[in-house]
Protein backbone atom coordinates (compact mmCIF):
# COMPACT_ATOMS: atom_id res chain seq x y z
CA UNK A 1 0.00 0.00 0.00
CA UNK A 2 1.56 3.27 -1.16
CA UNK A 3 -1.23 5.76 -0.51
CA UNK A 4 -4.26 6.38 1.68
CA UNK A 5 -7.36 4.65 0.34
CA UNK A 6 -11.01 4.46 1.39
CA UNK A 7 -12.97 1.33 0.53
CA UNK A 8 -16.69 1.97 0.47
CA UNK A 9 -18.96 -0.78 1.74
CA UNK A 10 -22.33 0.81 1.02
CA UNK A 11 -23.92 3.09 -1.56
CA UNK A 12 -26.12 5.65 0.18
CA UNK A 13 -27.73 9.00 -0.46
CA UNK A 14 -27.73 11.14 2.67
CA UNK A 15 -29.57 14.35 3.54
CA UNK A 16 -27.23 17.25 4.32
CA UNK A 17 -24.89 14.97 6.29
CA UNK A 18 -22.62 16.26 9.03
CA UNK A 19 -19.29 14.48 9.51
CA UNK A 20 -18.40 13.69 13.14
CA UNK A 21 -14.72 12.80 13.60
CA UNK A 22 -13.29 11.16 16.71
CA UNK A 23 -9.96 9.39 16.32
CA UNK A 24 -7.71 8.37 19.24
CA UNK A 25 -6.12 11.34 20.98
CA UNK A 26 -5.87 12.98 24.39
CA UNK A 27 -7.88 10.93 26.88
CA UNK A 28 -9.28 8.92 23.94
CA UNK A 29 -12.18 11.37 24.14
CA UNK A 30 -12.95 11.45 20.42
CA UNK A 31 -12.84 7.68 20.08
CA UNK A 32 -15.01 7.08 23.14
CA UNK A 33 -17.56 9.62 21.93
CA UNK A 34 -17.81 8.36 18.35
CA UNK A 35 -17.92 4.68 19.32
CA UNK A 36 -20.73 5.49 21.73
CA UNK A 37 -22.61 7.33 18.98
CA UNK A 38 -22.25 4.39 16.62
CA UNK A 39 -23.63 1.96 19.20
CA UNK A 40 -26.49 4.11 20.46
CA UNK A 41 -27.65 5.21 17.02
CA UNK A 42 -27.22 1.80 15.41
CA UNK A 43 -25.13 3.43 12.69
CA UNK A 44 -24.17 1.25 9.74
CA UNK A 45 -20.77 0.76 8.13
CA UNK A 46 -20.09 3.06 5.19
CA UNK A 47 -16.42 2.45 4.49
CA UNK A 48 -12.91 1.89 5.80
CA UNK A 49 -9.83 4.08 5.49
CA UNK A 50 -6.39 2.46 5.19
CA UNK A 51 -3.13 4.35 5.10
CA UNK A 52 0.61 3.62 5.00
CA UNK A 53 0.89 6.49 7.50
CA UNK A 54 -0.69 4.42 10.28
CA UNK A 55 1.62 2.48 12.66
CA UNK A 56 3.22 -0.59 11.10
CA UNK A 57 1.56 -3.46 12.94
CA UNK A 58 -1.63 -5.49 12.74
CA UNK A 59 -4.29 -6.21 15.35
CA UNK A 60 -4.92 -9.82 16.36
CA UNK A 61 -8.45 -10.83 17.40
CA UNK A 62 -9.50 -13.59 19.83
CA UNK A 63 -9.59 -16.17 17.05
CA UNK A 64 -6.06 -15.39 15.94
CA UNK A 65 -7.02 -13.51 12.77
CA UNK A 66 -5.26 -10.26 11.95
CA UNK A 67 -6.23 -6.97 10.33
CA UNK A 68 -4.54 -3.71 9.42
CA UNK A 69 -5.14 -0.58 11.44
CA UNK A 70 -7.87 1.50 9.83
CA UNK A 71 -10.44 4.24 10.20
CA UNK A 72 -14.13 3.33 10.04
CA UNK A 73 -16.90 5.44 8.53
CA UNK A 74 -20.50 4.87 9.61
CA UNK A 75 -23.72 6.52 8.51
CA UNK A 76 -26.98 7.23 10.32
CA UNK A 77 -30.22 8.50 8.84
CA UNK A 78 -31.83 11.16 11.00
CA UNK A 79 -35.55 10.64 10.40
CA UNK A 80 -36.57 13.39 12.81
CA UNK A 81 -34.08 16.09 11.79
CA UNK A 82 -32.49 17.87 8.85
CA UNK A 83 -29.03 16.34 8.99
CA UNK A 84 -27.94 12.74 8.60
CA UNK A 85 -24.59 11.80 10.12
CA UNK A 86 -21.35 10.30 8.91
CA UNK A 87 -19.28 9.16 11.89
CA UNK A 88 -15.54 8.52 11.66
CA UNK A 89 -13.66 6.61 14.33
CA UNK A 90 -10.69 4.27 14.15
CA UNK A 91 -7.58 2.64 15.57
CA UNK A 92 -4.99 5.38 15.16
CA UNK A 93 -3.98 8.71 13.69
CA UNK A 94 -1.25 9.12 11.10
CA UNK A 95 2.23 9.08 12.62
CA UNK A 96 3.97 11.75 10.52
CA UNK A 97 3.27 15.37 9.57
CA UNK A 98 2.96 14.44 5.89
CA UNK A 99 0.71 11.53 6.82
CA UNK A 100 -1.59 13.73 8.88
CA UNK A 101 -2.18 16.00 5.90
CA UNK A 102 -2.63 13.08 3.52
CA UNK A 103 -5.20 11.33 5.74
CA UNK A 104 -7.06 14.58 6.51
CA UNK A 105 -7.37 15.37 2.80
CA UNK A 106 -8.64 11.85 2.07
CA UNK A 107 -11.29 12.26 4.79
CA UNK A 108 -12.40 15.61 3.39
CA UNK A 109 -12.59 14.33 -0.18
CA UNK A 110 -14.71 11.39 0.99
CA UNK A 111 -16.96 13.73 2.98
CA UNK A 112 -17.38 16.10 0.04
CA UNK A 113 -18.30 13.19 -2.22
CA UNK A 114 -21.18 12.41 0.14
CA UNK A 115 -22.44 15.98 0.30
CA UNK A 116 -21.00 17.01 3.66
CA UNK A 117 -21.09 20.77 4.28
CA UNK A 118 -20.24 20.78 7.99
CA UNK A 119 -17.72 18.87 10.10
CA UNK A 120 -17.44 18.46 13.88
CA UNK A 121 -14.23 17.11 15.38
CA UNK A 122 -14.06 15.85 18.97
CA UNK A 123 -10.95 15.75 21.12
CA UNK A 124 -9.33 16.66 24.41
CA UNK A 125 -8.08 19.89 25.99
CA UNK A 126 -5.35 19.22 28.54
CA UNK A 127 -6.29 20.59 31.94
CA UNK A 128 -6.57 19.17 35.44
CA UNK A 129 -10.31 18.95 36.09
CA UNK A 130 -12.37 19.35 39.23
CA UNK A 131 -16.04 18.59 38.78
CA UNK A 132 -17.59 18.36 35.33
CA UNK A 133 -15.18 18.86 32.41
CA UNK A 134 -15.87 22.00 30.40
CA UNK A 135 -15.87 21.98 26.60
CA UNK A 136 -13.72 24.36 24.57
CA UNK A 137 -14.88 25.23 21.04
CA UNK A 138 -13.22 26.64 17.92
CA UNK A 139 -14.73 26.91 14.46
CA UNK A 140 -14.30 28.23 10.94
CA UNK A 141 -17.88 29.53 11.00
CA UNK A 142 -19.21 32.16 13.42
CA UNK A 143 -22.70 30.71 13.10
CA UNK A 144 -21.50 27.19 13.93
CA UNK A 145 -19.40 28.45 16.84
CA UNK A 146 -22.29 30.44 18.29
CA UNK A 147 -24.51 27.37 18.20
CA UNK A 148 -21.97 25.47 20.29
CA UNK A 149 -21.51 28.37 22.69
CA UNK A 150 -25.27 28.57 23.16
CA UNK A 151 -25.20 24.92 24.28
CA UNK A 152 -22.57 25.45 26.97
CA UNK A 153 -19.20 25.41 25.21
CA UNK A 154 -16.53 28.07 25.84
CA UNK A 155 -14.47 29.89 23.23
CA UNK A 156 -11.02 28.38 22.85
CA UNK A 157 -8.18 30.51 24.25
CA UNK A 158 -6.23 32.43 21.62
CA UNK A 159 -3.16 30.55 20.43
CA UNK A 160 -4.48 27.17 21.53
CA UNK A 161 -3.07 24.57 19.11
CA UNK A 162 -5.50 21.83 18.02
CA UNK A 163 -3.15 19.01 17.16
CA UNK A 164 -3.68 16.12 14.74
CA UNK A 165 -6.67 15.21 12.61
CA UNK A 166 -9.10 17.15 14.82
CA UNK A 167 -7.24 20.35 14.02
CA UNK A 168 -6.21 19.74 10.42
CA UNK A 169 -9.80 19.01 9.36
CA UNK A 170 -10.70 22.51 10.56
CA UNK A 171 -7.77 24.12 8.80
CA UNK A 172 -8.30 22.31 5.50
CA UNK A 173 -12.11 22.39 5.45
CA UNK A 174 -12.28 25.86 3.92
CA UNK A 175 -10.43 24.58 0.84
CA UNK A 176 -13.31 22.13 0.33
CA UNK A 177 -16.06 24.73 0.95
CA UNK A 178 -17.02 23.19 4.28
CA UNK A 179 -17.63 24.67 7.73
CA UNK A 180 -15.94 23.00 10.68
CA UNK A 181 -16.25 23.00 14.46
CA UNK A 182 -13.97 21.45 17.06
CA UNK A 183 -15.23 20.45 20.52
CA UNK A 184 -12.43 19.80 23.01
CA UNK A 185 -13.34 18.50 26.48
CA UNK A 186 -11.08 19.23 29.44
CA UNK A 187 -9.07 16.20 30.57
CA UNK A 188 -5.90 15.27 32.39
CA UNK A 189 -5.32 13.01 29.42
CA UNK A 190 -3.47 10.27 31.29
CA UNK A 191 -6.19 7.62 30.96
CA UNK A 192 -9.29 7.04 28.80
CA UNK A 193 -11.74 9.72 29.97
CA UNK A 194 -15.43 8.82 29.43
CA UNK A 195 -16.50 11.68 31.70
CA UNK A 196 -14.91 14.22 29.36
CA UNK A 197 -16.35 12.36 26.36
CA UNK A 198 -19.82 12.72 27.88
CA UNK A 199 -19.34 16.48 28.26
CA UNK A 200 -18.33 16.75 24.60
CA UNK A 201 -21.31 14.64 23.52
CA UNK A 202 -23.73 16.79 25.49
CA UNK A 203 -22.64 19.90 23.59
CA UNK A 204 -22.50 18.05 20.26
CA UNK A 205 -25.99 16.55 20.51
CA UNK A 206 -27.59 19.78 21.67
CA UNK A 207 -25.85 21.69 18.88
CA UNK A 208 -27.13 19.23 16.25
CA UNK A 209 -30.56 18.84 17.94
CA UNK A 210 -30.19 15.07 18.29
CA UNK A 211 -31.55 13.23 21.32
CA UNK A 212 -29.61 10.28 22.72
CA UNK A 213 -29.63 8.76 26.21
CA UNK A 214 -26.12 9.24 27.60
CA UNK A 215 -26.73 7.33 30.82
CA UNK A 216 -24.90 4.26 29.46
CA UNK A 217 -21.70 6.27 29.64
CA UNK A 218 -22.14 6.58 33.41
CA UNK A 219 -21.13 2.92 33.78
CA UNK A 220 -17.85 3.65 31.98
CA UNK A 221 -17.35 6.73 34.13
CA UNK A 222 -17.77 4.66 37.30
CA UNK A 223 -15.19 2.16 36.04
CA UNK A 224 -12.70 4.92 35.24
CA UNK A 225 -13.18 6.47 38.70
CA UNK A 226 -12.43 3.10 40.33
CA UNK A 227 -9.31 2.68 38.19
CA UNK A 228 -8.07 6.15 39.17
CA UNK A 229 -8.75 5.45 42.86
CA UNK A 230 -6.91 2.14 42.60
CA UNK A 231 -3.92 3.82 40.93
CA UNK A 232 -3.91 6.50 43.63
CA UNK A 233 -3.87 3.82 46.35
CA UNK A 234 -0.98 2.05 44.65
CA UNK A 235 0.95 5.32 44.38
CA UNK A 236 0.30 6.14 48.05
CA UNK A 237 1.53 2.69 49.10
CA UNK A 238 4.60 3.10 46.91
CA UNK A 239 5.34 6.46 48.51
CA UNK A 240 4.89 5.08 52.05
CA UNK A 241 7.26 2.23 51.21
CA UNK A 242 9.80 4.69 49.79
CA UNK A 243 9.57 6.83 52.94
CA UNK A 244 10.14 3.80 55.19
CA UNK A 245 13.08 2.75 53.05
CA UNK A 246 14.60 6.24 53.35
CA UNK A 247 14.11 6.28 57.13
CA UNK A 248 15.69 2.83 57.46
CA UNK A 249 18.66 3.96 55.38
CA UNK A 250 19.06 7.14 57.44
CA UNK A 251 18.94 5.15 60.72
CA UNK A 252 21.53 2.70 59.38
CA UNK A 253 23.79 5.56 58.32
CA UNK A 254 23.45 7.24 61.74
CA UNK A 255 24.23 3.97 63.55
CA UNK A 256 27.38 3.40 61.48
CA UNK A 257 28.58 6.96 62.07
Amino acid sequence: MRETVIKEQAEVKLRSPVLIEGLPGLGLIGKIATRFLVRQLGAKKLGQLYSPHFPYYVIVNRKGSVRLLCGNFYFWRNDSGQNDLIILTGDSQAQTIEGQYDVANAILDFAKKHGVKAIVTIGGYRKEVEGSPKVVAAATSTELLNRALKEGAMVSPAGNPIVGTAGLLLGLAKFKDMDALSLLAETGGYLPDPKAAKSALEVLLQTLKIKIDLSELDKEIEKSVKIIERMREIEERRERYAQRARRTEEERTTYIS
